[in-house]
């Protein structure tokens, strides 16, 4: 094993071929990988969208620049609302919206989502918000998050949508760096049956943000808040048209800026990554339809993220509504008032796409398969993965007992900067394998490089991009150094994602998470997402986290944070029977130097796991920003814990 690579020492024979039923009906054959770069964007260019003006000429690439489609003009809202009005489609179903309270639902048509649009659009036009107006968004998972985000695409004003969960600090500091004018929020969302103050963050927020001057703020639980005379304005309160005709589209040229994702970074700044309009939109509405096979007229397709991350604005606002789907959207938690709502929502809308994050499937298999097994889960066709590596035994769980052995699987990988997935099964082209995301979409070309910077053809190393795509960031906000920094320094000419993985005899990538998460154990460069998946393959365990910390001997010890199964309690066996078993799947250099048992890991909101802090407590450093986290006290619980484990120094 070269010393330039990540190694890869634990392996996965098993292989699921699409059956045949599924391929002779699929959106996509296998010839689509025959089909020259150009012209496949060049197609899916003119077939996705409609354009007010057609463009002129696909790409322009000034490393690290890229634009698409150029010459073009066109309108995100018409795309993704209006004409499927048009169409004669307004009675479809956008949007199956469920409520954390039970019993709350809304279904929305596409003929009312245009109206609620229109009338959100002229709302915020009443308020100051023009063509360029920059507007952030500060919301929970209620349809008007979606609708403010069409609104700001209508009048052509650039928006930046902040995850309901974050601090004041976070919300200020993402407003200040676009140079925001106008706020859209709520009075309070609703969280395991208890109210969030919004709009009490929101002022905090603005109080550090002088340049936002007026605010709408949508009413959700109807509690009283505080509004600012002069400044907030009551959504619910404006008398505004919802006439189509009343607020026309704004013609946009194909690389104005759409939205601004802010994601963290090695500083303390967050990095706001740029999306453009017609790039971004072609590319998520390409993929959407693909990678999921969707059938629009019959499909019910739910993505459970949030749409305050980047896989909430390509999958279930922008990519969905522009291929005219019908999908699910819920405000709460998977486990709120019980651990069988998602499946309660499955089996009520007759969901057929499921589109989730590994975290989520973990913490089903922790509560127990039976919850899925109450419930008749036989309209699915179709289920995915989303947000990081998914380790083989959370994909075997999931083809078993959510898709009853017969959906297939897609395991994507991409990021917020690249807009769109970029490897991915194609369902009735692809065999898949547990733990795999197979291979570049078509139109993408990726490459696994070592230290060095040359081309690994089966082995570990590091991910990059060889050529551009239309969803690529269009930058760092207001930071060209950072950007050519971060993403195109390691190896030059190649866009580089921060990423590990390796490639197989069969050309299939397998992601190893962030090359922050790649530890050095005695010379030997590991990667946390194999240990972890051996891990999570006992029987006893539920959920495994992995990282490194300093030892004078080895450079680099692993630490192991595992969460067990229902009554299992920790004890030296067990930790030694862990330790044994991680020897046997990987090899005697892969043994968790500590294990650390716990009855939860520190996750945000959004079910992530926050490695970051993990590396904070193995390190015994103090902790870092802990405001996004789901539960706080984890930390805290976890770091007592740690000081109590035995360790095998």
């Amino acid at each position: 094993m070269s010393d330039h690579t990540i190694e890869t020492l634990s392996g996965e024979d098993r292989r699921f071929p699409p059956s045949a039923a599924f391929a002779a009906q699929a959106n996509v054959h296998a010839d689509v990988y025959d089909e020259p770069f150009e012209a496949f964007w060049e197609r899916n260019g003119r077939e996705r969208v409609t354009w007010f003006e057609p463009f002129t000429e696909l790409y322009r690439w000034e490393l690290p620049y890229a634009q698409w489609y150029l010459g073009g003009k066109l309108n995100v809202a018409y795309n993704c609302v209006d004409r499927h009005v048009e169409a004669g489609r307004g009675d479809r179903v956008a949007y199956h919206w469920e409520g954390e309270p039970a019993g709350e639902a809304r279904t929305i048509t596409y003929a009312e989502l245009q109206r609620n649009v229109v009338r959100m659009a002229n709302a915020l036009k009443e308020i100051g918000v023009g063509k360029g107006t920059a507007v952030a968004i500060y919301m929970g998972m209620v349809p008007e998050l979606a609708v403010a985000m069409l609104a700001c695409t209508r009048l052509g004003a650039p928006h930046t949508v902040v995850f309901g969960g974050f601090s004041a600090d976070s919300l200020s500091d993402r407003m200040n760096n676009m140079g925001c004018e106008v706020l859209v929020t709520q009075d309070e969302a609703w969280r395991r049956g208890k109210p969030v103050p919004l709009k009490t963050v929101a002022d905090e927020a603005m109080g550090a943000a002088p340049g936002v001057r007026a605010t709408l703020v949508v009413r959700r639980t109807g509690n009283p808040v505080p509004m600012t005379e002069g400044r907030d304005r009551w959504y619910h309160e404006l008398e505004v048209s919802d006439d189509p005709a009343s607020c026309p589209c704004e013609p946009m040229d194909s690389e104005e800026l759409l939205f601004l994702m802010y994601t963290s970074g090695t500083t303390a700044s967050p990095k706001g990554i740029a999306h453009t309009t017609a790039g971004y939109l072609v590319g998520v509405a390409t993929t959407h339809s693909l990678i999921f096979d969707l059938k629009p007229e019959t499909d019910v397709y739910w993505c459970a993220a949030d749409i305050g991350w980047i896989t909430g604005h390509s999958y279930i606002v922008y990519g969905p509504l522009c291929n005219g789907a019908t999908s699910v959207m819920y405000e709460g938690t998977p486990d709120y008032p019980n651990h069988e709502r998602w499946w309660e929502i499955i089996e009520r809308y007759g969901v057929t796409i499921l589109y989730t994050a590994p975290t989520a499937i973990r913490a089903h298999m922790k509560w127990g398969h039976e919850h899925a097994e109450a419930h008749d889960l036989s309209s699915l066709r179709l289920l995915g993965s989303v947000g990081e590596p998914i380790n083989p035994e959370a994909w075997m769980w999931y083809h078993r007992h959510i898709g009853g052995e017969r959906c297939p699987i897609v395991d994507t990988w991409w990021q917020t900067e690249t807009g769109m997935v970029l490897i991915t099964p194609l369902p009735g082209v692809t065999t898949t394998k547990p733990g795999s995301a197979t291979r570049p979409f078509p139109g993408i070309e990726a490459a696994i490089l070592n230290e060095e910077g040359e081309r690994v053809e089966q082995g570990g190393g590091y991910l990059v991009l060889e050529k551009p795509w239309p969803a690529m960031t269009r930058g760092i906000y207001g930071d060209d150094a950072r950007f050519r920094e971060t993403y195109w320094s390691r190896f030059p000419g190649h866009y580089f994602a921060g990423d590990g993985a390796r490639i197989d005899a069969d050309g299939d990538f397998w992601l190893l998470g962030r090359v922050d998460d790649v530890m050095n154990v005695s010379g030997h460069r590991l990667s946390t997402i194999e240990v972890e998946s051996v891990l999570v393959d006992h029987p006893k365990v539920a959920e495994a986290a992995v990282c490194g910390r300093a030892d004078a001997t080895t450079g680099q010890a692993i630490v192991a944070y595992v969460t067990l199964k229902g009554n299992e309690g920790p004890s030296v066996e067990m930790l030694e029977e862990l330790r044994n078993h991680v020897a046997q799947k990987i090899g005697a250099i892969a043994k968790p130097a500590n294990i650390v048992f716990t009855p939860e890991l520190p996750k945000t909101r959004s079910g992530k796991i926050m490695r970051r802090l993990l590396r904070d407590v193995a390190e015994n450093r103090s902790l870092g920003d802990t405001t996004a986290l789901a539960d706080p006290s984890v930390v805290s619980e976890l770091a007592s814990r740690a000081a109590e484990a035995p360790t095998d120094d």
